[in-house]
């Protein structure tokens, strides 16, 4: 090919990519819209509610885990076997028969799992999970309590 200047005009070989990016990009958001739909919902479950805000009450027998996977029973270790027992005898004393975990967020899930089949096999009505992870200033405490009960006995 010449043009009039006399230049040779080299051929086009680039492909034009925006109307192909166009058209994915209207497949994307029709996906994106079209998705939620395809999630199956069982009607029949009726999904909690979440109260954010509300303090939870202390009259309750109050788990709390360690990092280290050390539990307490209100403030005193107990250990993982005694802790059904120690439930048991505690449940008299309560107003509620429930149970709060406060759990570290480096906790395993099999300590919890743990807790929640102690508080199963005490017969508690309800098993509360914390939503707070215990802190380093109640774990400091709770082991500093735990020194003070052993060098007292």
């Amino acid at each position: 090919m010449t043009m009039s200047s006399g230049k040779k005009n080299t051929m086009f070989t680039e492909i034009n990519i925006t109307p192909l990016t166009d058209i994915f990009l209207v497949l994307l958001i029709i996906m994106m819209v079209v998705a939620p739909t395809f999630q199956s919902m069982d009607n029949a479950i009726t999904m909690p509610e979440i109260n954010s805000g509300v303090a939870i009450e202390q009259q309750n027998a109050t788990v709390s885990v360690t990092r280290d996977g050390s539990i307490y029973l209100n403030g005193e270790r107990v250990q993982n076997e005694n802790l059904t027992d120690a439930l048991v005898n505690l449940k008299p004393s309560l107003e509620k028969q429930e149970v709060v975990v406060k759990a570290d967020e480096k906790t395993k899930s099999a300590v919890i799992l743990e807790i929640m089949n102690a508080a199963q096999a005490a017969e508690y009505k309800k098993l509360i999970v914390a939503g707070e992870p215990l802190n380093k200033k109640d774990q400091k405490k709770l082991q500093e309590n735990e020194l003070k009960n052993n060098t007292q006995s």
